[in-house]
């Protein structure tokens, strides 16, 4: 099985704590991405991010300094969002770095797709990113398309089941391109609560749900788990497998409250 993870905003550079491995497999489609934002004017580049300035303009010289083949540093340690701060890579030991090198992959607006040890640079362009630029001889005014069916090949090419703990911005871009001899199963995080009428619904929580993604690929990873069966064992930050909520496609974890 194949686990999928969306990526963070925050990035930093770590060149000397775990060598990364190789370069990513759609490199010379992200130099297209880079030559496009090089291009834009800092005011574009902010409009395009949707950040502020300060964020814009750090953005705006990595892009302009950027070099996609040296300096880089592993794909998941590069990242600094609270999935990954749950996941805490940099202390995995070489057993669960493998594991990840094996079956995680990381969805990525800039590079499509990413193995954990995939160098990278520091980068910020959101898989839904209102684009404008032209290649393979087209138009393009998002990434979904500019990506296209690729990064659901590449996720899926050894293996049929994957395990969703993206977010919505970025599965949609796998699940549109699934065969019906593919199976997506969708990870759910969150907890009942009695909506206006007083009945219980589901309700999940942004930062709650990252947390619970990162928790989870930790313990898949030093589980070494290798059947999606093994996703009902979590039972790390008071969350358990629902059996009741759950079925083939969708597992349901719900939070004990206290």
């Amino acid at each position: 099985m194949k686990l999928m993870i969306s990526p963070a905003k925050k990035m930093e550079v770590k060149e000397d704590f775990i060598p990364w491995l190789q370069l990513p497999v759609f490199l010379e489609r992200t130099r297209i991405l880079m030559d496009y934002i090089r291009s834009l004017t800092l005011e574009e580049a902010r409009t395009l991010w949707g950040c502020n300035e300060a964020l814009a303009s750090l953005n705006y010289r990595r892009f302009q300094e950027m070099d996609l083949e040296n300096h880089l540093t592993p794909a998941i340690l590069a990242y600094e969002g609270i999935q990954y701060q749950y996941m805490a890579p940099q202390v995995f030991d070489q057993g669960s770095l493998d594991y990840i090198q094996e079956h995680l992959r990381i969805l990525s607006g800039f590079y499509g797709i990413l193995r954990p040890m995939d160098g990278v640079a520091p980068y910020r362009l959101e898989m839904q990113a209102k684009t404008h630029f032209f290649a393979d001889g087209k138009e393009y005014r998002e990434l979904y398309s500019f990506w296209g069916e690729r990064l659901c090949r590449e996720l899926t090419a050894d293996d049929p089941v994957v395990i969703n703990l993206a977010s919505k911005e970025y599965s949609k871009g796998i699940e549109p391109f699934l065969t019906p001899e593919q199976t997506m199963i969708h990870v759910v995080f969150g907890s009942l609560a009695p909506d206006s009428r007083g009945v219980l619904k589901l309700k999940t929580k942004a930062t709650e749900a990252k947390m619970a993604r990162g928790e989870m690929v930790r313990f898949l990873a030093e589980t070494r788990a290798s059947r999606p069966e093994d996703l009902k064992n979590f039972c790390r930050l008071n969350y358990h497998f629902s059996r009741e909520m759950s079925d083939e496609t969708h597992y349901i974890f719900l939070k004990e409250l206290s």
